[in-house]
């Protein structure tokens, strides 16, 4: 399943964020905007359970969340679109995951990995703003699952049709979010028009 989430508070953002005159500072913190705005979105399928609930005047019931939740950003550019999750699922806890690519085979290979002692039905969220290839979100499923992870869902910013296909055929069963669905990836494998390099713009790493 992949869902474009068409929201005028996400297209406004996701706007100011393309353009190169958009600084370190203000991209991330509307990429943290973006991720709070796409949040309800990416949960509403969640499991609740009915539970008692004391208001100041009587006895009533509410909804609670039946599963917990794992937060996992792909190193470094996954990290900006983190804080935005957790603004609204404060409860979540935090797994981090680092690939990066072989120079002689060019594929994406994991260097760091870090979660909760079990993923197993637990509501595993990757993160990474760029869907671009798909290989380092299609890696980084299959670390996930080796660790346990059962239920998986991806969000990211923006997508390329390319990648997205990648993703679909490896991972069929993942529901994929996105703020926007681009045109192709360039020669180079970036995504147009995108936003450039993700990570650089969110670090301040820009050549």
């Amino acid at each position: 399943m992949f869902r474009v989430l068409d929201h005028p508070l996400i297209a406004t953002e996701l706007t100011r964020l393309r353009e190169p005159s958009c600084p370190t500072s203000e991209f991330r913190q509307r990429m943290r905007r973006i991720a709070s705005l796409m949040a309800p979105y990416v949960t509403e399928l969640l499991e609740t359970e009915v539970v008692e609930c004391t208001t100041p005047l009587e006895i009533t019931t509410g909804k609670r969340l039946v599963q917990s939740i794992v937060l996992v950003p792909i190193m470094r550019a996954g990290l900006g679109f983190l804080d935005g999750f957790l603004d609204l699922i404060p409860e979540a806890a935090v797994a981090h995951i680092g690939l990066a690519r072989n120079e002689e085979t060019l594929l994406p290979e994991p260097y760091y990995m870090k979660h909760p002692p079990s993923l197993a039905g637990k509501f595993v969220l990757l993160l990474d703003p760029m869907l671009a290839t798909g290989g380092s979100a299609v890696e980084a499923v299959r670390n996930l699952r080796e660790a346990g992870a059962d239920r998986i869902a991806f969000a990211c910013l923006v997508a390329a049709p390319e990648g997205l296909a990648t993703f679909a055929e490896a991972c069929p069963e993942i529901p994929v979010y996105a703020a926007a669905l681009d045109r192709c990836l360039s020669e180079r494998g970036y995504i147009l028009p995108g936003l450039g390099d993700a990570g650089d713009r969110l670090f301040g790493t820009e050549a």
